[in-house]
């Protein structure tokens, strides 16, 4: 599967979410994109939406009590997303800037304007939310597009995932590409349960990977190491920028950092095998093998104080050793000597 010219089957796919880590500020975006493509990512991600489109501009209870507890306390959905969103006049040129560096770049939209208006920029792929995965008429009209669809599960039970799945698949897409994800902002690393990705792989047969929330890089990494492809992480500029993101992403050092230990983990797993390499078989020769340990005169009886089983490996393999014990020696050998099947009577 590919989202772009990106084969998933070859490297993981990192993508930098710049979600609202711009302070409204284009210039801002715009840096954010060019410090992404140095920091290694493959992608860069917005959210489309408007206040308008999510949610309604009232402070009652049911507005304001959905964010009791988390770091957006205090505060109403509209302001939130008020906040957050990035405008659309910016898209073009964000896109623009995108392509200009090399960078992969889609979006998640919210509703199926979001979607009409995106299409001019013929992405490569779309996301879906978390908290949009049980939106199965947004679900449905975005898969109708025919690009492959990356859906975060952070909300989901296995109904959910199993029904986004049969929706997406209904409608004749079967690009999915299915990331776990812990909808708590941060999340803690121990309600990470990324036990789940291989799990969701068996279960799903589809490409899984992370949506991740949590603080710094363990959490990515290993999920690398259980079968993720898929790595989103939330990218900043500079976390002075401050915003209703900023707590829980990375900047330009730890996204690089973060970037190359997943490199470096794809070249630690690479695949399974029991062939030997040049250079191992090269450090064969410090195996252990059958040695004459003290001097040995012709016809003497071959004991078990006279050979042992030690380094260096360039006698007879151990598994000999039961067989070469009571045999005769063919000549005289000196202590250091290895044991060779030609020298046993």
């Amino acid at each position: 599967m590919k989202i772009g010219d990106f084969d998933l089957k070859k490297n993981t796919f990192i993508i930098a979410e710049l979600s609202a880590n711009h302070g409204q500020n284009l210039n801002t975006a715009i840096k954010t994109i060019r410090a992404a493509k140095r920091a290694g990512a493959d992608a860069i991600k917005f959210q489309t939406y408007t206040p308008d489109t999510l949610t309604i501009d009232c402070g009652n209870a049911y507005f304001t009590d959905v964010l009791k507890g988390s770091i957006w306390d205090g505060r109403t959905l509209y302001d939130l997303y008020k906040e957050a969103y990035t405008p659309w006049d910016w898209h073009e040129e964000l896109f623009r800037v995108a392509k200009e560096e090399g960078l992969i770049c889609f979006s998640t939209p919210f509703d199926k304007t979001a979607v009409d208006f995106l299409e001019q920029f013929n992405p490569p792929a779309y996301k879906i939310a978390s908290f949009e995965i049980q939106d199965i008429p947004l679900m449905e009209y975005v898969a109708l597009k025919g690009r492959p669809i990356i859906i975060s599960t952070g909300i989901a039970d296995f109904e959910d995932i199993d029904l986004a799945i049969k929706t997406c698949i209904n409608t004749g897409n079967k690009n999915i590409v299915l990331l776990k994800c812990t909808s708590s902002y941060p999340a803690p690393l121990e309600e990470a349960n990324l036990a789940t990705i291989p799990d969701m792989i068996e279960k799903f047969g589809l490409v899984v990977g992370l949506s991740d929330h949590t603080l710094g890089i363990v959490a990515p990494l290993v999920a690398v190491s259980l079968g993720a492809k898929v790595i989103e992480k939330h990218f900043i500029l500079d976390k002075s920028i401050g915003g209703p993101d900023a707590s829980f992403s990375l900047d330009e050092k730890e996204f690089t950092e973060m970037v190359s230990a997943i490199r470096d983990a794809e070249k630690a797993i690479g695949s399974a095998s029991y062939e030997l390499t040049d250079k191992i078989k090269a450090s064969r020769k410090f195996s252990r093998s059958l040695f004459v340990v003290n001097d040995i005169m012709k016809g003497e009886a071959f004991t078990e104080k006279n050979v042992r089983s030690i380094r260096p490996g360039y006698g007879l393999h151990p598994k000999f050793y039961y067989n070469v014990l009571g045999k005769k020696a063919k000549h005289d050998f000196k202590r250091g000597t290895p044991l060779k099947q030609i020298d046993i009577e």
